[in-house]
């Protein structure tokens, strides 16, 4: 018998989705040197030991789907050992913590005899089905057969020695049962901790800093709630907020999610309960954070916190190792103990439950179009040095809180299923341990497509017109959604090569520091007569920040002037006015 197949007379019928078999070693080079293709190069691989492929020749254009052992019938069909599940990738995704990262944790990850019996890997298999977790909280409203389907992709067309179908969903959700949270907790702070580590020895294109001769970068950490499915177990352990009796509509889980003001990139997410109270259950994540990840608080990085207070021991905790630049509520005693710094700040004592932290105080307001915004900001820092942390700049740094906890959190919640005020729940899973591993998964998965948007941010050319026009490309200037997108459609085709996504994914840039403000915020359509279009319309205008305190002089130092603001309750409320604490005579401070 022939060891080669015949050239037939008439060309064989080909139609599209026809999977094509070619000996791995016959898969030649089509250039003249014979070297290698590389990633940016259009060219299709020929078969070695044929004729050259000239302009004009009807030739057959295949995919590389999968390189797997091949099996051959009786008849001479030709079929792939295997499944699908031990070749399918999140594609350039992975590249975020390395090309094992998926692989190595599968290896480690024990399946509960319970719930998956037997050691058959057909439909599902441990590293498929982890991929399947990540990209299920990529893909809103997608059933979890339409998730398998789409990262098998075309390895669904190829002739598999035993037929492959997507598992069904009871399948789907035995098998996540059987690997339970650990490892995707795993895979999570091996996405996220790959992302710190870059920061700290590469940092990021334009990235947020505060200081002359001693920059810091700025990071923010903000809680969130996420809704999940009202069911007895969910209820019992995450419990609800909104209401005393608990009756909310849906339980929810809290988490503190650590970013980069930069780039947005995630760092750490702990979460639990939401807690009755807000504060509390802040503040024993920020514990849990500190506990589990200490390198986050290192010297080089300042933190900013809103105004949820989390009490001085805790931030005399933080500023041991890093620094914090934190607002403070109206009803938060500061005992003043300097005078008015030559940049409009002074120093104070924070104290509360034993623990006395030495401060520097900032308070300025903002108008907008000559506007005054009622309300006066008052920032608490560690950072003593008013010459190299002047007040105006922290500041001005105080406002990326903004874009490094609310933005970022707008652009990770939107591939959740329900996202938004006024919906059902977000995560899908009905059970407190499968939530668990529901937000480490969504942690891998945003953590994997902000390492994908630096990257583009890195290879991106500047603009060449424009206000950006010649500056560093910055991973805020592409858009988090577009990069989404880029990411899912190349799971789909089968498409890892990493250097391809990120082209197009520069390819669009976002239009960004537009001093763009809303008189007010509106969260939701709202029915009452107050709520118009006047209200809620869009103006651009510069925010101009003035100091709360002028710098006093030997005139004004015993009497100083009164500044009439609103207190610190929020835009368009009343309340009584609040003066700067009047400056003690040269020799003496307050005690």
């Amino acid at each position: 018998m022939s060891s080669s197949y015949p050239v037939l007379a008439a060309a064989v019928p080909v139609r599209a989705g026809m999977m094509v078999a070619v000996p791995l070693e016959l898969v030649a080079s089509p250039l003249k040197s014979g070297r290698d293709l590389g990633e940016a190069e259009r060219s299709a691989l020929v078969i070695g030991g044929t004729d050259r492929v000239r302009t004009g020749d009807r030739v057959v254009f295949c995919k590389v789907v999968a390189v797997t052992e091949a099996q051959v019938r009786r008849d001479g069909q030709v079929r792939a050992k295997g499944s699908p599940v031990h070749h399918a990738t999140l594609g350039s995704l992975e590249g975020t913590a390395g090309p094992d990262a998926v692989s190595g944790t599968a290896e480690r990850a024990p399946l509960g005899a319970r719930f998956v019996k037997g050691k058959r890997e057909r439909l599902l298999a441990r590293a498929f089905m982890i991929r399947v977790i990540v990209l299920m909280t990529l893909m809103p409203d997608a059933r979890v057969q339409d998730v398998i389907a789409a990262l098998a992709g075309d390895l669904a067309l190829v002739p598999w020695a035993r037929p492959w179908r997507p598992a069904s969903a009871r399948a789907a959700g035995d098998w996540r049962n059987a690997l339970g949270p650990v490892p995707l907790e795993e895979l999570r702070d091996l996405v996220l901790g790959s992302a710190w580590r870059e920061h700290q020895e590469r940092g990021c294109p334009g990235a947020v800093t505060t200081g002359k001769r001693r920059p810091l970068k700025a990071g923010s950490l903000d809680g969130t709630l996420l809704r999940v499915p009202d069911t007895p177990a969910n209820r019992a352990f995450f419990g609800s907020v909104g209401t005393g009796d608990d009756s909310s509509p849906f339980p929810q889980a809290r988490a503190l999610p650590m970013t980069c003001c930069s780039c947005r990139a995630l760092f750490a997410m702990p979460h639990g309960p939401a807690g009755t109270e807000k504060a509390a259950a802040e503040q024993s994540l920020l514990d849990e954070a500190m506990d589990r990840y200490p390198a986050l608080f290192s010297p080089g990085w300042i933190w900013l916190m809103d105004r949820n207070y989390h009490g001085a021991p805790r931030i005399a905790r933080m500023i041991r190792s890093a620094h914090v630049l934190i607002r403070l509520k109206s009803d938060i005693p500061l005992k003043r103990t300097s005078e008015i710094l030559p940049d409009g700040s002074y120093r104070a004592e924070l104290s509360g439950d034993g623990v006395t932290v030495p401060v520097r105080v900032i308070e300025y307001w903002v108008t907008v179009e000559g506007q005054e915004v009622p309300e006066m900001f008052c920032l608490v820092t560690d950072l003593m040095d008013w010459e190299e942390y002047p007040g105006p700049e922290l500041a001005a740094l105080y406002a990326w809180r903004w874009d490094g906890s609310e933005t970022a959190l707008r652009e990770a919640k939107a591939p959740l299923r329900g996202a938004g005020p006024g919906t059902g729940p977000m995560l899908r899973s009905c059970s407190p341990d499968l939530v668990r591993q529901e937000i480490a998964a969504w942690a891998a998965g945003t953590g994997m497509t902000r390492g994908v948007l630096l990257d583009a941010a890195r290879a991106a050319v500047p603009a060449r017109k424009g206000r950006r026009a010649a500056l560093t490309v910055r991973p805020r200037d592409l858009s988090f959604a577009r990069a989404l997108r880029a990411a899912l459609s190349a799971i789909r085709l089968g498409n890892a090569c990493r250097q391809a996504v990120t082209s197009e994914i520069a390819r669009y840039r976002n239009t960004v520091d537009r001093g763009r403000h809303r008189a007010r915020q509106s969260k939701s359509p709202s029915h009452f007569p107050h709520a118009t279009a006047k209200d809620t319309a869009t103006r651009i205008a510069p925010a101009i920040i003035t100091m709360a305190n002028p710098r006093l002089t030997t005139e004004n130092t015993v009497n100083p002037p009164e500044t009439t603001i609103l207190p610190d309750r929020g835009p368009g409320r009343t309340g009584t006015t609040r003066r700067p604490p009047p400056c003690p005579p040269e020799g003496g401070y307050p005690q």
